[in-house]
């Protein structure tokens, strides 16, 4: 089977195609983006380098930098366009199925040429807020309405987004929610987990930007710093100086950090008591599965109800329902604080679930049985 993966180049996309690498399938990626060649990303076959028709080397980011306005020109008229490399692309691969990532990046920009060839099947994968978020704006909900009647499979990483994709026009095979990033590998995730007794961390995501909303959290954290005398609170990803500002606050142990390498998130997880995502969009929250798989006790914003899909409120988790509600966060803290046999019971929980539906090789078998399942018939007789 032939299949042409078309996304911009982020860990999300490698995790998930990495699932097929030894799949016996024939995989080719069409960078959307042009970013250039992928060492990761090596074993499969890589269109890159199609775009750009002048000063493919030398001079191009000193002309772009210092002439911005001339750049625009040369490059609008002697540049390849996405619809002439990927209608090229397509017609010199032949391939079974396209899967587009992103529907905004990696399906918009080639409307025309699968309209034109409208024999060739087509897979969307939506993330996070790809969907929930952009039918808010206009000329993105456009977009999605032009987009979805074409798509014939569907995978989303909630069944929220399904819902929505049904709402705007999507009328194809929808072939599951699964985690956008395939899986976790949950022997290197938990090798090193400590008991609940042991976990003196509090760990908040420090996203503060279109979605993110660490600023209430730690405005909650702040509030009641009198109550974690004995916790440490780390912060990662910061970026914000608003968030960065609270560096500083005396009266709490708190380290906020900016933006750390994966393995030092999941080892921060490993060691936390509770960790804190809170955000107005998103789908269903890969840091947030890998806290549960990490033993972490989840407390998360639940825009459109995503989040309920995976944690129970009071249960395996706690559901933030309103992320600009400071004192809503702040009770939530105090709950799991106070309820230690809960935090005990959702650890045991969440490890059985992780076992069961988040284990990267649970995904990757799931994963390659919906691929062969939309094998052409005329393939499989």
């Amino acid at each position: 089977m032939k299949i042409l993966l078309v996304s911009m180049n982020n860990l999300h996309f490698t995790r998930w195609s990495d699932q097929l690498k030894e799949s016996g399938h024939e995989v080719f990626w069409f960078d959307i983006l042009d970013q250039g060649y992928s060492p990761a990303l090596s074993w499969m076959n890589q269109i890159v380098d199609w775009k750009k028709g002048f000063l493919k080397k030398k001079g191009r980011t000193f002309i772009k930098k210092r002439l911005p306005k001339i750049f625009s020109f040369l490059s609008s008229k002697l540049d390849v366009s996405v619809e002439t490399a990927f209608e090229k692309a397509l017609l010199e691969i032949q391939p079974d199925v396209v899967h587009s990532f992103a529907l905004y990046i990696s399906c918009t920009p080639i409307l025309k040429v699968m309209s034109k060839y409208e024999n060739v099947k087509w897979m969307y994968s939506s993330w996070g807020s790809d969907l929930y978020y952009y039918q808010n704006i206009p000329e993105y909900l456009n977009d999605i309405k032009n987009v979805l009647p074409r798509v014939d499979y569907l995978i989303t990483d909630c069944l929220r987004d399904h819902k929505i994709a049904s709402k705007h026009g999507f009328k194809g095979d929808f072939l599951g929610a699964i985690p956008g990033g395939g899986g976790f590998e949950l022997d290197e995730i938990q090798k090193n987990l400590k008991t609940v007794s042991e976990r003196k961390i509090i760990l908040i995501k420090g996203n503060q930007n279109r979605s993110g909303r660490a600023l209430p959290v730690l405005e909650a954290i702040v509030s009641m710093s009198e109550l974690l005398t004995d916790y440490k609170i780390i912060v990662f990803g910061a970026t914000n100086p608003e968030v960065t500002a609270f560096q500083n606050e005396k009266e709490l142990d708190i380290t906020v950090n900016g933006i750390l390498s994966h393995d030092q998130i999941l080892k921060l997880m490993s060691s936390s008591l509770i960790y804190i995502g809170n955000s107005n969009s998103d789908g269903m929250p890969n840091t947030m599965l890998e806290a549960i798989c990490s033993g972490a006790f989840p407390i998360q914003s639940n825009p459109g109800n995503a989040t309920a899909e995976v944690v129970t409120h009071q249960s395996n988790g706690l559901l933030i329902e309103d992320c600009e509600n400071m004192e809503e966060i702040k009770q939530h803290i105090i709950y799991a604080l106070n309820n230690n046999e809960v935090l005990r019971e959702a650890f045991q929980y969440n490890q059985t679930y992780a076992q069961q539906y988040l284990s990267r090789d649970k995904v990757t078998k799931r994963t390659l049985q919906l691929y062969q399942s939309i094998i052409p018939t005329h393939e499989s007789n």
